[in-house]
């Protein structure tokens, strides 16, 4: 089969099986609970260690560690989420591998819609592709959609919760330097309310390894005025901590979809 292209990016394979996959890298001692949290808030992990609530599982061991951390009172892993695409869903492919199939990401993102106040929830739907990672998991494609069957499984929760949110399409840039204002309004005109560094890579992954991902971000920086506005979005302790709890209760809602419905 010929695949070259005239862009290297281009170039999907869909062979499943590489030269180096997950599993070769792994022990079986390193085994996972099927449920896991992706979690991008350094505090909220370690409040939840400092007030015995998680312990330490183990560690992954390479040239970036991976810290694993379980829940006392639930069969639910957490692993800090890692900036950008590669490294993020490279962890999350090796995470697959050791046993977890029940995936919820919990992390912030900068608004590109002005009424995306600071710790406003979003659901991810739908991801503009514009990293590499997701390149050589999926064919090529503008976008990627994310599972709808997860998505609307997050929308009960949070409705029966009387949780507000939105749900909407992010733009998932592999550099965030070069957010240049063409492009965002581009990606504006396109749908995309948010900006992030790992979606439709993690999207990628889950659907390749036929895991059930979804993802909540909260509106974090402020990209639609003339010039950047922090929000101070970091700092926001008390909406990290929330996040994370309430996807470690969503994702335990994920055990109502059978392996058929997660691989679509």
């Amino acid at each position: 089969m010929r695949i070259k292209k005239e862009f290297p990016i281009l170039e999907f394979d869909p062979t499943k099986i590489a030269y180096i996959n997950p599993r070769m890298t792994k022990d079986s001692k390193d085994a996972l609970p099927s449920h896991l949290v992706v979690c991008f808030f350094k505090d909220a992990i370690d409040y939840l260690f400092e007030h015995d609530e998680i312990s330490h599982l183990h560690t992954l061991k390479g040239e970036n560690d991976l810290e694993i951390f379980k829940l006392k009172d639930k069969d639910v892993a957490i692993i800090p989420g890692k900036v950008g695409a590669p490294l993020c869903a490279g962890f999350l492919d090796e995470c697959i591998a050791l046993g977890s199939k029940h995936i919820m990401f919990c992390g912030g993102a900068g608004v590109l819609r002005a009424d995306l106040t600071v710790g406003h929830l979003i659901v991810i739907d739908s991801a503009i592709r514009d990293e590499g990672t997701s390149y050589h998991y999926i064919k090529p494609s503008r976008e990627i959609k994310a599972n709808p069957k997860v998505v609307r499984l997050i929308k009960k929760y949070l409705k029966s919760e009387k949780i507000d949110y939105v749900v909407g399409k992010t733009w998932t840039t592999d550099a965030f330097y070069r957010e240049t204002k063409q492009k965002i309004k581009l990606r504006q005109e396109e749908g995309a309310i948010l900006v992030d560094m790992e979606q439709s890579a993690m999207i990628a992954v889950s659907k390749f390894r036929k895991a059930n991902y979804g993802a909540i971000l909260y509106g974090g920086d402020d990209l639609t005025k003339d010039k950047w506005d922090n929000r101070d979005w970091l700092t926001r302790e008390d909406i990290r901590l929330g996040l994370t709890r309430l996807c470690v209760d969503i994702v335990l809602t994920f055990d109502t979809l059978d392996s058929k419905e997660g691989s679509s």
